[in-house]
């Protein structure tokens, strides 16, 4: 089982989140992204540059994902991807993707983004806040608890 970690996107407070679980827990964590991030020295924390261009980290997400693994991302296309190949999604802010929920996020994404296109400014994701971090942090702990 490993983490996977959509990285370029992921604020820098749910990295540390996940540098101490990966520390507490003994669990691969795996951040992703197409720029130099600083990481702890740590044998179970790793960073993997990819290439820069759109896409590229989720599709390097994608290819090396397994059933039972962990996804944190934002982006929906990935998280659908994710489920797909049998992995468990949770975003930043703490939601938990599911083969239940994701159409519907994929059909809203696609939506807002057609409403962009056309020139409908449509604004960015709201600050996070600690509630967020906390339900973020929650689910990590779930999905630990029951998968290590």
């Amino acid at each position: 089982m490993e983490i996977w970690v959509d990285a370029d996107a992921c604020p820098l407070v749910i990295k540390e989140i996940l540098f101490k679980a990966a520390r507490r827990t003994g669990v691969r964590l795996s951040l992703v992204a197409n720029q130099y991030l600083r990481t702890p020295a740590d044998s179970n924390i790793h960073f993997l540059k990819v290439g820069s261009g759109f896409d590229v980290a989720d599709n390097e997400i994608v290819k090396r994902v397994t059933a039972g693994d962990l996804v944190v991302t934002s982006d929906i296309p990935l998280a659908a991807e994710a489920i797909e190949k049998g992995a468990v999604v949770i975003s930043p802010r703490g939601e938990l993707y599911t083969s239940n929920n994701i159409r519907s996020r994929l059909s809203s994404r696609d939506f807002m983004e057609t409403l962009r296109s056309s020139g409908v400014e449509t604004g960015g994701p709201a600050a996070l806040k600690n509630s967020d971090r906390m339900l973020f942090a929650n689910q990590l702990d779930k999905f630990l608890t029951h998968n290590v």
